[in-house]
């Protein structure tokens, strides 16, 4: 037998169990260690990648809302705006109510002062109708008691009418 590059068979075949034993370690620990080293690596890689993408998806919603917050925020003065001019629409509102009602209270306060000064005014009246008819007989009776003469019967009513007023008996 020859030796190739200077090694025995024993050596050859111990090497060949080395190279074996070796290789079947390697496919163990590969089925038991790397693998599952790999499997965390991996799983691990997955949760990273969603987690940019939700991180990506939440940065795009905040872009959202930020773009409809500075719209809201442009558009808030318009809305103030209107919400002034309805509140002063409803205010005018409100002033031409209360100016009509008063003006409505004011004409019944009116009407109702006109009655009274034409009930006074009536009462008045037929007081002083009443005060002619009692000078009327005050008259008849100082006529009737005096029996006298045309002449002194004017005299008379002129002398009543004077002491009466001319303004009492030409209402």
């Amino acid at each position: 037998m020859s030796r190739l590059f200077d090694l025995d068979w024993q050596l050859l075949a111990d090497s060949c169990l080395m190279i074996i034993a070796i290789f079947v370690l390697f496919l163990a620990l590969s089925y038991f260690l790397f693998n599952p080293a790999r499997k965390f690596l991996n799983d691990r890689k997955e949760k990273i990648r969603g987690e940019l993408e939700e991180a990506k998806t939440s940065q795009e919603k905040a872009a959202e809302l930020k773009e409809q917050y500075e719209a809201k925020l442009k558009d808030i003065d318009k809305e103030a705006e209107d919400i002034l001019s309805d509140a002063r629409r409803r205010a005018l509102q409100n002033e031409e109510r209360i100016v009509a009602q008063a003006k409505e209270e004011a004409g019944r306060i009116l009407a109702r002062a006109q009655e009274e000064a034409r009930l006074e005014k009536q009462k008045m009246s037929d007081e002083i109708k009443q005060e002619i008819v009692s000078v009327a007989s005050v008259m008849a009776g100082k006529l009737v008691g005096a029996s006298i003469d045309t002449a002194r019967q004017n005299s008379l009513i002129e002398e009543t009418l004077k002491e009466m007023g001319e303004d009492t008996w030409q209402n």
